[in-house]
């Protein structure tokens, strides 16, 4: 008995997948007949719009010119040209101060005078002895000439007058380190002592800076070496003055390069006109290698890599009128935010694809339908909504080829069309 109810059980399975199998394509078959008679319309094929074998649908954008600048740009801190904090070579008592503070000090001004009375007395002294050696010299030359004494005891005088000599420059040399004096022409900035204080030496007074011209110390990476050079042009902007910038130039290059960062230090002179700027303010140099006028250029959406290489697809005039979308090899050179610079390949005008490059790279010399996105998009029955994935593929439908959509320059590119 169970075996024939297994019998049974396949023989309906049998059956009901043999039902299953064949009732849609009677179905199908059937629908087809029906519209068959009635229809005046050719079916979607390799001709109709939007088939495998039609125009390929297409965005697209014109090469436009622009005038590019070859630069880099890095971070930095301001530095004086020159600066100095003061200090006193000898401990002392401030008796005066001759400086204001934020005012400018001549070279060998004197800036603090420490108590001297020690040391004024000290010189006075070491000159009353060498007097006295010397008078001493002076006397026994005389003798010898009289032949009282010998020559030894000349040459013993000669000798006492020399260390005399000798203390009266010493007790003048520490009369001097008594007085702190500047260095150069600078301005003073914020004392740190008061007259009366008592400093040890090596203790702040005051800092100078010479704030005639700035410096700024940056890196950049080792790749720019070859187009680094002394002399080259720098702009410095700094938050304190937003859209101002201010002219400089190379002054050094480092003679290695630092093996942790692989980065390249340059020192950069700059200009303060009016002593706008300070040292320590946080900069941004940028070295301008090159300005480049009239170079072509188009968004980065028209690049295709190719078998280690860049290409684009240019649009052509076929042999029978149509659009046709050219393969040229792009040699590029600058990239910025959006765009890239053409060198090769392209002139002014043409134009080139932006998006539907899948279906461009099975040949070349492909019929192209140039599609407008805003006008597709916003047209009725425009191919039953608005295209997906950016390529013009889905937005078939019958709508009217459209004109080349220029995409606009990136912001914060360095580049100003023609």
């Amino acid at each position: 008995m169970h075996t024939a109810v297994a019998v049974i059980g396949l023989a309906a399975a049998g059956v009901l997948a043999w039902w299953w199998q064949n009732t849609p394509k009677q179905t199908t078959a059937v629908a087809a007949g029906a519209a068959a008679p009635g229809s005046s319309g050719a079916p979607r094929g390799a001709g109709g719009p939007g088939g495998a074998g039609g125009p390929t649908p297409v965005e697209v954008a014109l090469a436009q010119t622009a005038t590019l600048t070859d630069d880099v740009q890095a971070v930095g801190s301001l530095k004086s040209n020159q600066g100095v904090v003061l200090r006193p070579e000898v401990s002392g008592r401030i008796a005066r101060l001759g400086f204001a503070e934020g005012q400018r000090v001549r070279r060998g001004q004197l800036l603090v005078q420490l108590d001297d009375t020690l040391q004024q007395a000290q010189l006075k002294q070491a000159e009353a002895q060498a007097g006295i050696a010397r008078t001493n010299l002076q006397r026994s030359r005389e003798l010898l000439g009289q032949g009282f004494i010998s020559q030894s005891a000349v040459d013993q005088n000669a000798a006492s007058l020399d260390v005399a000599e000798a203390q009266v420059a010493l007790a003048r040399a520490q009369l001097a380190r008594m007085k702190v004096m500047a260095p150069f022409d600078g301005t003073a900035g914020i004392r740190s002592v008061d007259v009366g204080d008592y400093i040890k030496d090596g203790a702040d007074i005051v800092n100078i800076e010479d704030l005639s011209s700035l410096r700024v110390q940056f890196s950049l990476p080792e790749r720019t070496i070859d187009r680094l050079r002394t002399g080259q042009a720098v702009e410095v902007t700094v938050d304190a003055f937003p859209g101002r910038s201010f002219k400089g130039r190379v002054q050094a290059i480092d003679s290695q390069v630092d093996a942790n960062g692989r980065a390249l230090q340059v020192v950069a002179q700059v200009d303060n006109p009016g002593a706008l700027l300070k040292p320590g303010m946080f900069a941004r140099p940028r070295v301008v290698f090159a300005v480049r006028e009239g170079a072509i250029v188009v968004p980065e959406e028209a690049l295709v890599p190719l078998g280690g290489k860049q290409v684009v697809f240019k649009l052509v005039d076929g042999a029978d009128g149509k659009k046709v979308a050219q393969r040229v090899d792009a040699r590029i050179g600058l990239r910025l935010p959006g765009k890239v610079e053409i060198l090769d390949g392209l002139k002014v005008g043409d134009t080139v694809v932006t998006a539907g490059h899948e279906r461009l790279l099975r040949g070349n010399n492909l019929t192209v339908r140039v599609i407008d996105l805003a006008k597709a998009g916003g047209a009725p029955g425009a191919g039953g909504g608005k295209p997906a994935g950016g390529a013009a593929s889905g937005a078939a439908g019958g709508g009217p080829a459209g004109a080349a959509q220029v995409l606009p320059a990136a912001s914060g590119a360095r580049a100003t069309p023609v």
